[in-house]
């Protein structure tokens, strides 16, 4: 059984997506001095994505993502221990916090850290384990 969504669940959709997907990334970079970081960030990414599978369907969803979701799992998860190898390589405890200071044109100094990378596969992993679930139970759903 397909539900059809109505006009202005459509409309929604195709607003929101973009402004929560900002919104991720805004709460993503945050994270690391005050409330936020990559598991909440990945959560709104992954409603988002949800939002759009409601307002549309589940190949359009799929088309918005790029990816299969289980990739960004993978993807996320390689990411996420990787964080920890430059700390190892300098001969520090694994994991350790590690900041580097680049100059960017417009931006001024901005300080890039391996906190901001596990956060990042942190983010990954949280919208690749939704969507996985939400895709696979809309498809289980349209099935039957």
């Amino acid at each position: 059984m397909k539900i059809e969504s109505s006009i202005i669940l459509r409309a929604a959709g195709h607003f929101l997506l973009p402004l929560l997907i900002i919104f991720s990334i805004f709460l993503l970079l945050r994270g690391h001095n005050e409330p936020g970081g990559g598991f909440i960030a990945g959560l709104v990414a992954a409603a988002a994505i949800a939002l759009y599978l409601f307002s549309m369907d589940i190949q359009a969803a799929r088309k918005a993502l790029y990816v299969d979701p289980r990739d960004l799992i993978g993807g996320g998860l390689v990411l996420a221990v990787l964080s920890g190898i430059p700390a190892a390589l300098q001969g520090k405890a694994f994991f350790t916090s590690l900041w580097w200071p680049v100059e960017l044109p417009l931006l001024g100094e901005v300080k890039f850290s391996t906190p901001l990378i596990f956060d990042i596969g942190v983010y990954l992993v949280v919208i690749g384990s939704v969507l996985t679930i939400v895709l696979n139970l809309a498809e289980a759903e349209e099935k039957s």
